[in-house]
């Protein structure tokens, strides 16, 4: 489900648990409230559902089955249609932001930093879908590239890729002045403040934003706690982020920055993960193209990261211009 968060132990562990199971949908409603769904769409929805299933599972459809499908989406529909309501009495349903800067940093890849008009709460870590006027209705993921900041301002690394309408359009013809939107906030790879645990971060291509917002979230607390930071490139030009991951690391000894070029160094980011661990006690966070999230959670879980310390979202939805 779009917009649903997890961590890599992911949901089997919660059949049953009806808490668990009504958290994804309470959030899902955020992405259905910007294209206009309301209250009285889900019955119809789900009226086509039930035939379509009776319609194409004939073989094994009976009334049990009927009636068992009934009241789950009797369940989670509602839960979606209490959850808009309580979300549409704290937010609007999307920010129009103006873009104050586009600033290239490689052929396929630019800093956009926008101004929505009114302020756009998040946490560092997390992302947000982005519209642009060249393609309206249709939004793409992108993480925040910095914590908060004072001034309300928020910045996004976008690369642009083959048959990505938005990210091609941010990278490339966006220009100060243009008017986009941004849906909310979204994302569980966020800090817990609460404790001093110590923090792997592994980032590849613009993965490495959350990673940099993450690390300046860090900072600004008072708490000081080890954090490690492997950031992954096939060839040197897939690390554009690592001077400024760099730059942090001079005044914060509590921080360690590693680059790791598969074709420069001949070893890949899990052989660097392994010789720099054992990583047990650690909290880690993945973030980057789906390979690299998924080998890095191999690699990590083989370096003593516990499954329940493991955190990414949710990969097919922070592939850029999907």
């Amino acid at each position: 489900m779009l917009g649903c968060h997890r961590t890599e132990a992911g949901r089997a562990g919660h059949i049953g648990d009806t808490e668990a199971l009504t958290a994804c949908p309470r959030q899902l409603v955020r992405g259905h409230r910007r294209y206009g769904i309301r209250a009285e769409h889900y019955p119809a929805l789900g009226e086509c559902l039930i035939d379509a299933l009776s319609r194409y599972a004939a073989d094994i459809w009976d009334t049990d089955t009927e009636a068992a499908w009934v009241r789950t989406y009797t369940t989670i529909s509602q839960t979606m249609i209490d959850a808009a309501a309580a979300d549409a009495s704290r937010a609007p349903a999307c920010w129009d932001a103006e873009i104050v800067l586009r600033e290239p940093r490689t052929p396929d890849v630019a800093v956009i930093i926008v101004r929505p008009y009114q302020p756009h709460p998040f946490l560092a870590g997390q992302y947000t879908s982005l519209e642009t006027p060249w393609w309206p209705r249709v939004w793409r993921h992108h993480s925040f590239a910095s914590a908060p900041r004072s001034d309300g301002l928020l910045s996004f690394h976008v690369k642009a890729v083959p048959a990505g309408w938005v990210s091609s359009a941010l990278a490339h013809r966006a220009r100060p002045g243009d008017i986009i939107r941004l849906g909310p906030a979204v994302g569980s790879m966020t800090v817990d403040h609460t404790t001093d645990t110590g923090l792997l971060r592994l980032g590849g291509g613009t993965g490495i934003t959350p990673v940099k917002a993450l690390v300046e979230d860090v900072a600004e607390h008072a708490v000081r706690r080890p954090v490690e930071v492997f950031c992954g490139a096939r060839t040197e030009p897939g690390l554009y982020g690592i001077d400024t991951m760099l730059r942090l690391r001079r005044d914060r000894p509590w921080l360690s920055v590693r680059a790791v070029v598969d074709r420069q160094t001949h070893r890949r980011l899990p052989d660097a993960i392994r010789e720099y661990g054992p990583w047990s006690g650690y909290d880690a966070y993945r973030s980057g193209p789906p390979g690299m999230i998924r080998k890095g959670g191999d690699a990590v879980r083989n370096a003593g990261v516990s499954l329940e310390r493991i955190r990414h979202d949710a990969v097919d939805d922070l592939v850029p211009g999907r």
